[in-house]
């Protein structure tokens, strides 16, 4: 799907094949090996949570069975007490969550239906009823952890006494870090192109509006490759991960009603609305974006030539540069520099950069300007950038003075994962839990047995 925001949806199956593909399981007759307050634990939930663990490619030889109960054990007592501490999950909150995680799958095996066979249910009823009572307490499990950490602050003090207290031999790495900057400059789209995409999509809302079929239309014409196999049908709610555009024309239209072209950032599209049911909408789009001429990008290659001279002259500087004359609004007004997605700092450690702007960075020199690239993006095409990177610190032992902030992180870290050992020491106390026989000699980290 190409106008969709993708970044959740991978983390987004995974969290669903890990929880619904252990609960598949439940439907076999097995041992309850632990309850927690009001919730049970079965032996089949190890053997899956096993099996899914290999299937993300995780070596298990060195995980034993005692750890992956512990963990369920920890988490079944998380939602235990979310419920006991008036911690709300509504029904509203779970429905929608479940749709959204539901769109994500679908996307990547076809169907609703092959969602349903894929966990062995017989039918999306009652695949939807077991998948809600899994999310809701995944849900409970997590903010009852936010709840515990919640109030946990630390002073500098204690990060001074925290980093005092690691042996020498214990001190962290960190790796090897950079700023990056970039100027892009993207072709420019002619109106006479955009006005030939807009007339070819009006020319094809009125064909169906005399009676042709969209399906056919979209098939035919769409450039949306996600959707082309299915004639541009999507089924979306509010919270679903379109450009806010393409929400706001789809929620606006009746059923039956086709809109008249309008742009995002993907190109222009027209959407016609099949049905609607509550609070979701299923329709059909076609996109088509403007195509850039030869003389476009030459001409676009020609002012990042142009900008980079200037800037190698000492003409102006490169954050002069990027807020006067970068066409990507997200950076030119910080003077080009980039957020790191992972952080949101304007740091890069090396070995965790994506590779592909890491091959654009990793032979510059602080202060070093790249030659021009030719780059593409989602929902921009074709650009021309130049790359600089300053403040680049090589890999080394931690220094409380220079990575205050990281050794921060993990003082904070630390005093929350005491907090949340604290909490569980002391809950684990006042609630109903029994260990199956099976699972006598674990060596937990939590107090199970109650000795």
């Amino acid at each position: 799907m190409r106008f969709i925001n993708k970044k959740f949806l991978f983390s987004l199956f995974i969290l669903v094949t890990t929880t619904v593909f252990a609960q598949t399981k439940r439907e076999k007759v097995d041992g309850v090996i632990g309850v927690v307050g009001d919730y049970v634990v079965l032996d089949s939930d190890i053997d899956l949570e096993l099996i899914q663990l290999r299937v993300q490619g995780i070596d298990t030889k060195n995980i034993t069975r005692c750890e992956l109960f512990g963990k369920q054990l920890e988490d079944k007592l998380y939602a235990h007490h979310a419920i006991q501490d008036s911690i709300v999950v509504t029904d509203a909150e779970v429905n929608s969550y479940m749709n959204e995680q539901l769109d994500a799958m679908v996307e990547q095996v076809g169907s609703l239906d092959k969602v349903v066979k894929f966990y062995k249910k017989k039918n999306l009823d009652e695949f939807k009823a077991y998948f809600f009572e899994i999310i809701k307490m995944n849900k409970l499990t997590s903010q009852m952890q936010k709840k515990i950490v919640d109030d946990v602050t630390i002073t500098p003090e204690e990060v001074r006494n925290f980093f005092k207290g690691i042996p020498t031999d214990e001190i962290p790495t960190f790796g090897a870090e950079m700023e990056v900057a970039q100027i892009i400059v993207k072709p420019v789209i002619t109106e006479e192109e955009k006005k030939r995409v807009i007339d070819k999509l009006n020319e094809i809302r009125q064909d169906v509006l005399n009676g042709s079929s969209f399906y056919s239309k979209a098939v035919l014409f769409t450039e949306d490759e996600a959707s082309v196999g299915s004639g541009g049908f999507y089924k979306i709610n509010r919270k679903t991960g379109f450009v806010k555009e393409f929400k706001d024309v789809a929620f606006s239209l009746a059923e039956g009603e086709i809109s008249e072209p309008f742009e995002t950032e993907f190109g222009y599209h027209i959407i016609m609305v099949e049905k609607i049911k509550g609070q979701e909408v299923e329709l059909r789009h076609i996109l088509m974006s403007p195509k850039v001429s030869t003389q476009a990008m030459k001409d676009a290659k020609a002012k990042i030539e142009a900008i980079r001279t200037k800037v190698l002259n000492k003409e102006i500087t490169f954050a002069d540069a990027a807020k006067s004359s970068s066409d990507e609004k997200e950076t030119k007004n910080n003077g080009g520099v980039l957020l790191n997605p992972r952080t949101m700092e304007p740091r890069f450690e090396l070995t965790k950069m994506d590779p592909a702007l890491y091959a654009q960075v990793s032979s510059l020199k602080d202060g070093e300007i790249s030659l021009p690239i030719l780059d593409e993006a989602r929902g921009v095409g074709k650009f021309y950038k130049i790359v600089t990177v300053n403040n680049r610190t090589e890999e080394h032992t931690a220094d409380f003075a220079k990575d205050y902030l990281k050794i921060k992180e993990l003082a904070l870290r630390d005093k929350q994962i005491k907090e949340i050992a604290k909490w569980s020491e002391e809950k684990i106390k006042e609630t109903y839990i029994k260990i199956s026989e099976d699972y006598k000699d674990c060596q937990f980290t939590n107090n199970w047995f109650k000795k």
